[in-house]
């Protein structure tokens, strides 16, 4: 009820509040979060084409920044992330630019995007905020998301979950998963990547044969607290907002070693329009500010130096997730056919 109230509530001062002056960071330290006291008034016109997002959070991000900066005309086309990719892909080849902006939940449909040679270089002092591995010249990461193995606490005990993923297809435990879920189909594109066509598909008919079906991850979830399987295969969120509201939840989370397991994926964000306004918009979202709220109502990560990880979850310091350039998610057409073809989908 808490948290419900503190939403509906929700102010500009609230997410964009003023830090004390003794905490404030100059806007010139690169390596570190700054505050919006720090940050240029934003003032014109931008559209912005949002994808999907996190239960309404990312839109209370966007009502503060407005109130903030009352000269900013800020228009938002919304849709799955996807979707507005193609859009925008679509619009370029067209000779059409509408939108100044793409904030997506997901890097696949950033490389969608940047492929195509969009998106406007950013300024080495905005990508200098973001963590090692996560700094790239043509989008900035927003906020991060690992994947995890939720596991019911009473059914399964730590030291029974391998921490190799594709240990899993032969496993006797009983697994949740989300197959038409894109967070699903994104951590099968790195499998794929990561391991190869035929061990990927010989991974998703081992798997199948001990797996309940969800239709989203949370669900996933939800099934493993209510002991219905086992284990499951889920984005970490989902976990750690179902024990704020129920601490004594039979749910824990494992992680798997350097795989497709513990994948970290990113919200990100693209300024296709040149000028200064687009990259100063993207800075509000790397504030301390914005960067917290979204750690501590969202539970995603914070990719921005120096910002506490949402409660649950270990640093990232201490997950090992594997290496790879997360914008070749885009290519997502061979996994769905692979999906298909091996009829989990």
């Amino acid at each position: 009820m808490q948290r419900r109230t503190f939403l509906q509530g929700l102010s500009a001062a609230a997410v964009l509040g003023s830090l004390p002056l003794t905490s404030r960071i100059a806007f010139a330290a690169a390596a570190s979060p700054v505050s919006v006291d720090s940050l240029p008034k934003l003032e014109g016109d931008l559209t912005l084409y949002l994808g999907r997002g996190e239960g309404g959070l990312y839109e209370n991000v966007l009502d503060a920044i407005r109130k903030r900066n009352p000269k900013l005309n800020l228009q938002i086309r919304r849709g799955g992330t996807a979707a507005l990719a193609n859009t925008i892909v679509a619009e370029s080849k067209a000779g059409v630019r509408r939108a100044d902006l793409f904030w997506a939940v997901d890097t696949g449909s950033v490389g969608m995007v940047t492929d195509q040679g969009l998106g406007q270089e950013l300024p080495k002092d905005l990508t200098a905020q973001l963590k090692p591995g996560f700094q790239y010249p043509r989008w900035s990461p927003v906020t991060g998301r690992v994947r995890t193995l939720p596991y019911n606490t009473e059914r399964v005990s730590p030291d029974q979950i391998p921490d190799d993923i594709m240990a899993l297809a032969d496993s006797k435990h009983t697994i949740g998963w989300a197959p038409a879920y894109a967070s699903f189909q994104s951590f099968v594109t790195a499998m794929r990547i990561l391991e190869g066509e035929k061990a990927t598909a010989d991974w998703l008919r081992g798997v199948k044969r001990h797996a309940k079906e969800y239709a989203g991850e949370l669900g996933v979830v939800m099934g493993v607290e209510r002991g219905e399987v086992d284990m499951g295969f889920a984005n970490h969120y989902y976990t750690l907002r179902l024990k704020s509201g129920k601490p004594d939840a039979n749910v824990d989370l494992a992680y798997t070693n350097n795989d497709a397991g513990c994948l970290v994926n990113a919200s990100g964000i693209i300024a296709l329009s040149e000028g200064d306004l687009p990259v100063n918009f993207i800075r509000y979202l790397l504030t301390q500010e914005v960067q917290s709220y979204l750690a501590s109502e969202a539970y995603e990560i914070p990719l921005v130096n120096q910002v506490a990880q949402p409660a649950g979850l270990p640093s990232l310091d201490s997950i090992t997730p594997p290496d790879m350039d997360l914008r070749k998610l885009a290519d997502l057409r061979p996994t769905l056919n692979l999906m298909r073809k091996v009829g989990v989908l």
